[in-house]
């Protein structure tokens, strides 16, 4: 008797296993149709991860293919008792992309440019997310000077690489009484950017185009008694400078840099001089007619250029 029903028991078990099997088969298709249509992150209670860790135990390594609500990395630290770890947050800015910060560099060694026009480049190609102050950054990391130093030099630097050779001009002019009324008078000013030695010529209400080519030849001969040589030349474009003028500067080996207008800066220290010469002297006097006139500029030019102490 016991033979004959042990293997019908073992076919009736086999049976229900192969059906149990396909119900969860099935039960783990329909989770996974329900798990699709909901959140991917799903919060459950204290209560119910408590439940789902005295059912889930039970189950053992098989757990990790059944698990759908967590991950069974999480699980396994429910069953331990483990804690979340912390997330490390990284306060700050986030780092400039590694493109941009390659692109700012490669601006600044091809260009020479400083950090405001690098800044304007990338504004250009639609960069707009970026400081002047991570543009500066960058090139301080990267061992470049932020300001406008590659290249060819900046002005500052010229000026002070030619300044033994280097002369700047310009106009005064200055209201005076005549017996025909007030008269605009005219004063060329010449100044050494070396010494500060300073060559005035005379006054003239009249300063044509003879008038400005005669003091082009009286500086070169100026320069030239003191064993010295004008190589380069600033002025504006003050129409007065007319192109015979220059014309006869180059003739004698001078390099015309002309300054452009609303930029005094550029010729700073002849503009520095004219202030001077206005503030400390002409204003302090009704000036009489162009010998008087003559007489206060080559005074004072005469202090300048011998007494006067400090910085020019």
């Amino acid at each position: 008797m016991a033979r004959f029903f042990h293997p019908l028991v073992r076919i009736l078990a086999n049976a229900t296993q192969r059906e149990m099997v396909r119900q969860i088969e099935y039960l783990k298709t329909e989770n996974e149709i329900l798990r699709s249509k909901l959140p991917k992150r799903i919060t459950v209670t204290p209560a119910e991860r408590a439940r789902l860790v005295k059912v889930g135990r039970k189950v053992g390594a098989a757990i990790k293919n059944l698990i759908t609500i967590v991950s069974p990395q999480t699980f396994r630290r429910w069953v331990n008792g483990e804690k979340r770890p912390k997330r490390s947050i990284k306060r700050g800015r986030p780092r400039t992309p590694e493109e941009i910060r390659e692109l700012i560099i490669r601006i600044a060694k091809e260009t020479g440019l400083g950090y405001t026009r690098i800044l304007g480049e990338l504004k250009k190609l639609g960069i707009h997310k970026i400081s002047r102050t991570t543009v500066i950054n960058i090139l301080k990391a990267e061992g470049l000077d932020p300001g406008p130093k590659r290249g060819k030099g900046s002005w500052d630097e010229f000026l002070k690489i030619h300044a033994k050779t280097l002369w700047a001009c310009d106009f005064l002019s200055k209201k005076v009484w005549t017996k025909f009324g007030r008269v605009e008078m005219y004063v060329l000013f010449f100044i050494h950017l070396e010494s500060r030695r300073v060559f005035v010529t005379p006054p003239t209400a009249h300063p044509n185009e003879a008038w400005v080519q005669q003091q082009a030849r009286n500086i070169i001969m100026h320069v030239e008694d003191q064993g010295e040589k004008v190589e380069h030349l600033l002025h504006d474009y003050d129409t007065k400078f007319t192109a015979s003028f220059d014309a006869i500067m180059e003739t004698e080996g001078a390099v015309i840099h002309k300054v452009g207008p609303q930029k005094p800066n550029l010729n700073a220290y002849i503009e520095r001089f004219i202030q001077t010469i206005q503030v400390e002297c002409l204003d302090h006097f009704v000036v009489l007619g162009e010998k008087h006139l003559s007489y206060l500029v080559n005074e004072y030019v005469d202090f300048y250029n011998t007494q006067r102490s400090g910085d020019n």
